[in-house]
């Protein structure tokens, strides 16, 4: 029977591996509404409000330098803007655009008929522990 510690790297492993099948299914979803399925993680989370790029990665568990070539791109092709931050001017807060609204609405219908269509393949169960599962890692790991 494989120790704990096995089982924790066999799951890490197939994370990475499902990681990078939602990264492409999130780039194809993404795509028509001018977005990569990395600056979709970065609007989805300006959703509820200014944020700044550190508080971003924090989120997310990400290099906060990663998570600013995401946001400088997204501030290139108009989907947020710059706000001064009264809380620390050297990290500007950072806010959806119209546009960037306007590519999360359009993108809804598609997010949700992806997942419509790849739920049923998994029983609801398995779906809750998995849940579960990810958020105590998540706690884990990303204090």
């Amino acid at each position: 029977m494989p120790q704990r510690a096995d089982v924790i790297t066999e799951l890490v492993n197939e994370i990475f591996a499902v990681n990078g099948g939602l990264l492409a299914a999130g780039d194809a979803l993404t795509a028509p509404v001018g977005l990569t399925a990395a600056q979709w993680q970065v609007v989805g989370f300006l959703e509820d409000g200014p944020s700044t790029a550190a508080e971003l990665a924090r989120k997310r568990g990400l290099r906060r330098q990663s998570v600013q070539e995401t946001v400088n791109r997204l501030i290139g092709s108009g989907m947020v803007v710059k706000l001064d931050n009264p809380a620390d001017r050297r990290a500007p807060l950072l806010r959806l655009t119209p546009r960037a609204r306007k590519a999360l609405r359009e993108l809804g219908p598609a997010r949700v008929a992806w997942a419509s269509e790849l739920a049923p393949q998994i029983p609801r169960a398995d779906l809750d522990t998995t849940l579960r599962v990810l958020k105590q890692l998540r706690e884990a790991l990303i204090p």
